[in-house]
């Protein structure tokens, strides 16, 4: 047992460094993905809560394609055919960034799945609220901003809590496009020390973490949202 603690020390004879360094590299492209993913999701939603048809077929499509495809599809796809696009835009060989390429997947995918969270929260949402809103003589940005979005967030933060959740254990598909993410570098040690047990339970320890840490985060930031209304 001690020798197999020693392989985590830190330093040239251990793999505590790799292991931390990847670990640190998945909460950042964890982290860089929610805003970017929040946001389009949150379009997705108004567009398919909108009144123009256009922009509802436009909602539909968006939220069902990238729910029905793969998130390892969606990955590889976003990073060879980024790649592809943009060379033949340059007509020159250009390399995307995988940490970027890993931003866009997983945004794209999480964003899918948080325009249905959202709409469902806008439509928990009662018309009365718009209407109020417009009798005070409001326009309608401003209807959204003070009346709607507070609400929405306290509606929709459950649902999002489960998808950060989830974006987090996804950001282990990035190790297929050599990003050093946990996975990979865990990875890369089993292969030089041919410890697979040991090193894959260290990795499941670190993902077990990360969730616990970021369940007692979002039961806050949920307490926070829920401040001033009353619970029955």
């Amino acid at each position: 047992m001690g020798e197999l603690l020693r392989l985590l020390s830190f330093g040239p004879d251990g793999w505590g460094d790799e292991i931390a360094s990847g670990a640190w590299l998945t909460i950042r492209l964890a982290l860089a993905t929610l805003p970017f993913g929040i946001a389009l999701g949150f379009v997705a939603a108004l567009a398919r809560n909108s009144y123009r048809p256009a922009l509802r077929i436009a909602g539909v499509v968006f939220g069902t394609l990238f729910r029905a495809l793969p998130e390892l599809l969606t990955l590889l796809l976003v990073y060879y055919g980024g790649q592809a696009l943009l060379s033949g835009i340059a007509g020159t060989a250009i390399e995307v960034s995988a940490f970027v390429a890993g931003i866009v997947a997983l945004g794209l995918v999480f964003s899918a799945y948080a325009s249905e969270v959202f709409l469902g929260a806008l439509r928990a949402i009662s018309r009365g609220q718009y209407e109020a809103g417009y009798a005070l003589g409001l326009r309608p940005f401003t209807v959204l901003r003070l009346i709607i979005l507070p609400q929405l967030v306290r509606l929709a933060l459950p649902g999002l809590a489960n998808l950060w959740l989830v974006l987090l254990k996804d950001t282990s598909l990035v190790s297929v496009i050599a990003l050093n993410d946990l996975l990979r570098e865990t990875s890369v040690a089993v292969r030089a020390t041919k410890e697979p047990f040991f090193f894959y339970l260290v990795a499941c320890l670190v993902y077990l973490a990360m969730s616990m840490i970021s369940s007692v985060g979002t039961a806050r930031i949920e307490r926070w949202s829920e401040r001033g209304t009353s619970r029955s």
